[in-house]
């Protein structure tokens, strides 16, 4: 692969639904790039991008993938990302390095949850973007309707460039809009100029009022001489359209057909033209020696500096460090210094990816996005710098994964394999979080979704020959008291030479703190227990709160009170007063109107506002109070009290209930008493554990 300098490079990423076509559509640009000497498909799971045993398999992306697209005397640098959410880290990567995006939209289909996700994405990271509508060879595709519907969402700024022209069922050519001209393909791939069709002169006109209203909304002068009736010029169009593309103040909608690889040369000749290359953004960082911003800004004079934005930990092609390059130009064995690590990383080769093929490259200009082989310590969203300019860039905001599954290994001795394997996973996917929860003997997932931690697991069985089973996890339920005992406990022993003798008096009451587990004091008078056993009667409760009499669950909120026992002055000892402290506690909890207490967690749900009714309504069913209520640019936000216990399978509900639009995070807020009958149910399960059974 040639070198590029900045001002050649484009970096492009690929947003939109699932399945709308957007790896599709970067085999299309490969191919008519003269990368590739036919098309694959993603049903016969040969395209560049989707590589992966589990893409082919499932028939999507679950990795972004980087294509290099040379381009005349440009490169453009394709980032294909997964369209579903499950996998929406993987897109928030790529997004972190794009300098622009296409929306890729089917012609079918029409608008979904991801085309609305992937405009929320763009704003965020003000990104300028383009509408690429696919599936125009689809006969019941309709781009009026798409360009139509954009415009609801998204006012005057959406301006439609092209217009499909069918001819007995074939799309067979478009309408230039900003030309008014139209233009047919033929067998050559090129095409031939003909005059616009009657039947596509009213949907010409509909077009070019909204190309030309979203360039009058640019200036003032603009919008004086639009509504004058003055007639702007080709050149005057483009120069509008450059400028404001640029700024995301317009947003070009074009159209064609992946399959049958139309529409990609004037896409690609249309990138080219209005995105910005990447020495036209910004981009700042800190230096971490003066604590002032650094403006990279993607100047090649600059110190060298570079952004690791995702990390590859594969099995058979090894480890590679994907970056970008914010300033200077890096060169092979180039030795740079990672501040988050505080170490050195020397640098080796430098690579270009194209799918799962790496091409190597003498250097690589800022802007520019390559790989480095085998880096020792630096991990996905470190920066890499000179030592002598240390910088440190805003790392990426990556979405927190909310749903867990509990695992074990199918095959015993696995476990050091699976943890290994799982470092792995971790380091290349920043959603997936591994929690050892030690209090409920269970390891845990988390992930976006839980296809996601089922091609996790599937992941572990295809890549690392280790089985794991997914389960339902535990819940942390805890035990406490609503009323007052007083009881006492005489622990007695003798079999030759010296006993054991302990003897308790004492009281249990609620403490009034759930943060901590007991509360211990004593008022024994006249010396009927020694002080020196205290400690011993105080350790007893420690442990016996541990796993509580009720359930086997740990006890909170108890006050326990020493008042009065009697000791031996032989056979008295530590180990008696521990153990006739423990079940007295087992002994006076019980008759101090135990309960069963469950974890409730504050749910934040943000939904569209059509689907407020059926939210609610299933938050009720699922024992949730709804605290809160906040609306906000067409989305609800609604804040409620849920028991953990009723999390479990939420996030597949509330998908299915929002058509994929609704998101939703949690956190710890408190723990609550216990409904009878769930209490009921859990004690009766929990039976077992209570005769000290190992699990």
């Amino acid at each position: 692969m040639n070198v590029y300098t900045t001002d050649k490079i484009r970096n492009v990423v690929l947003l939109g639904h699932g399945g709308c076509g957007k790896t599709s559509l970067a085999e299309a640009m490969a191919y008519l790039a003269g990368m590739t000497n036919r098309m694959g498909t993603v049903a016969d799971g040969n395209t560049i991008s989707d590589y992966d045993k589990e893409e082919t398999k499932r028939q999507f992306s679950i990795h972004t993938s980087v294509i290099p697209v040379p381009w005349g005397d440009v490169k453009v640098n394709i980032l294909d990302t997964p369209g579903y959410f499950d996998f929406v880290g993987e897109a928030e990567e790529a997004v972190s390095v794009a300098d622009a995006a296409i929306i890729v939209v089917s012609g079918k289909a029409g608008i979904e949850s991801g085309t609305k996700r992937a405009w929320q994405i763009c704003e965020k990271y003000k990104l300028p973007r383009m509408i690429f509508v696919t599936d125009m060879d689809i006969d019941n595709a309709s781009y009026r309707q798409v360009v139509e519907d954009l415009q609801v969402l998204y006012g005057k700024k959406i301006a439609p460039f092209h217009l499909p022209i069918r001819e007995n069922g074939q799309f067979v050519g478009y309408v230039n809009v900003v030309q008014q001209k139209a233009k047919r393909w033929n067998d050559k791939g090129t095409v031939d100029k003909f005059d616009v069709p009657e039947y596509s002169k009213e949907n010409l006109s509909i077009c070019r009022d909204a190309l030309l209203e979203a360039v009058a909304e640019t200036s003032e002068e603009f919008m004086d001489r639009y509504f004058n009736g003055d007639e702007f010029s080709e050149d005057e169009i483009r120069q509008a359209l450059r400028v404001n593309v640029i700024d995301g103040s317009i947003v070009p909608v074009l159209m064609g057909s992946n399959i049958m690889a139309r529409g990609m040369y004037t896409l690609m000749a249309d990138i080219v033209k209005y995105f910005p290359s990447p020495d036209k953004r910004e981009c700042a960082g800190i230096n971490t020696k003066t604590n002032e911003v650094y403006q990279a800004d993607y100047d090649f004079a600059k110190p060298k500096s570079a952004y690791i934005f995702k990390t590859i930990a594969d099995p058979y092609i090894g480890k590679y460090s994907l970056i970008k390059v914010n300033s200077g130009v890096l060169k092979s064995d180039d030795t740079l210094y990672n501040f988050h690590r505080d170490c050195d990383e020397k640098l080796g080769k430098l690579y270009v990816i194209r799918g799962n093929k790496t091409e190597e490259v003498s250097e690589l200009h800022a802007g520019d996005i390559g790989a480095l082989a085998k880096l020792t310590n630096s991990l996905t969203t470190d920066s890499l710098s000179t030592r002598n300019n240390p910088v440190a860039y805003i790392r990426a905001n990556i979405s927190k994964p909310y749903v867990s599954m509990r695992y074990k290994a199918k095959n015993k001795g696995d476990e050091d394999k699976i943890s290994q394997a799982l470092q792995k996973l971790l380091m290349e996917d920043l959603t997936l979080k591994h929690v050892n929860d030690s209090e409920n003997r269970q390891t845990l997932l988390y992930g976006m979704g839980d296809q996601h931690l089922e091609i996790v697991a599937s992941m572990l069985k295809e890549k690392y020959k280790v089985d794991i089973e997914l389960m339902r996890p535990k819940v942390a339920f805890r035990e406490t008291i609503r009323g007052k005992s007083d009881v006492e406990y005489k622990y007695k022993k003798q079999s030759g030479g010296h006993g054991q003798y302990g003897h308790v008096k004492m009281t249990f009451e609620p403490s009034g703190d759930m943060d901590s587990a007991y509360v211990f004091e004593q008022c024994v008078v006249g010396g009927a227990v020694p002080k020196n056993f205290f400690p011993a009667v105080e350790k007893g409760i420690a442990e016996a709160v541990k796993k509580g009499p009720l359930a086997a669950y740990p006890v909170i909120g108890v006050k326990a009170v020493l008042y009065d026992g009697s000791y031996h002055p032989v056979d008295s000892s530590e180990m008696a007063f521990k153990v006739a402290a423990a079940q007295a506690f087992k002994k006076g909890f019980m008759e101090a109107k135990p309960v069963l207490l469950e974890p409730i967690a504050t749910l934040k749900v943000v939904v569209p506002d059509e689907y407020t009714g059926d939210v609610m309504g299933d938050l009720n069913k699922r024992r949730g109070r709804v605290m809160n209520m906040n609306a906000d640019n067409g989305y609800q936000e609604i804040t409620a009290d849920i028991p953990y216990l009723e999390l479990y399978g939420y996030n597949t509900q509330l998908r299915s209930m929002t058509s994929g639009s609704g998101t939703f995070s949690y956190e710890f807020a408190r723990y609550e008493q216990a409904p009878e009958d769930v209490a009921a149910r859990e004690i009766e399960e929990r039976a077992g554990k209570l005769v000290d059974v190992e699990e």
